[in-house]
């Protein structure tokens, strides 16, 4: 598992190095710690830089707890991007930690600023993903078992499933401090305010009736 544990970090900072000048900025110092306090620092890609002077270790560590699946999606997913860990700031990567309840599912989503490499640390999970209109909207799956690595291309809709009986781990690591989410389900039917009935009937060639019902139906969000 530790191989490719290793395989998939230097993936993600291949796919970083490959972006920073496209998505996320270059950084032009060693390390660029983000801070709220206007009074410290400069302003870079939405935070303020710490004074390096006052830099600790601590600025570069975090501890991912466990994830509570207690939910109709049987999945956690805890984010560890800029938001939550400021010494990713200007680093172009981040993470997350995704625990799975037997059959629990980390439903179709994208990431609209990230490529994802996803390892199994504990489980059996079916990964999957949809190229765009460009590939003929081509489904690839496949099964992957502790220590397997996967990679979700740029902004392509994707989902892990876990297959197996008992509980299962992943760490998703992307190639932006800042990847976003949208849950395909939670977007076309929980948007805010709602997209017009006529306008998703006419998308998904179904009635009004059952869009109505689908726009009722509590999105879950597990994140």
């Amino acid at each position: 598992m530790k191989g490719s544990v290793f395989i998939s970090l230097v993936a993600l900072l291949a796919l970083a190095s490959s972006f920073a000048s496209a998505y996320d900025p270059s950084p032009l110092q060693d390390f660029c710690v983000g801070v709220n306090d206007t009074k410290l620092g400069v302003f870079v890609n939405g935070k303020f830089c710490k004074d390096p002077n006052l830099v600790v270790a601590n600025d570069f560590f975090f501890h991912i707890m466990e994830g509570n699946t207690s939910n109709p999606l049987g999945s956690a997913v805890t984010r560890v991007s800029v938001n939550e860990f400021p010494g990713l700031n200007t680093l172009g990567i981040s993470l997350e930690r995704i625990d799975y309840a037997p059959y629990g599912l980390d439903p179709p989503h994208i990431h609209p600023r990230a490529t994802e490499v996803l390892t199994v640390l504990e489980g059996t999970l079916m990964a999957g993903f949809v190229a765009s209109d460009q590939n003929d909207n081509r489904f690839f799956t496949k099964v992957l078992n502790k220590g397997d690595v996967f990679i979700f291309p740029f902004a392509m809709v994707h989902f892990h499933l876990n297959i197996g009986h008992d509980n299962a781990v992943a760490l998703s690591s992307f190639s932006s401090q800042n990847p976003g989410e949208t849950t395909i389900a939670n977007a076309v039917f929980g948007s805010k305010p709602l997209i017009p009935i006529d306008v998703l009937s006419k998308a998904f060639h179904v009635s009004k009736d059952l869009i109505a019902y689908l726009e009722k139906q509590q999105q879950y969000d597990n994140n």
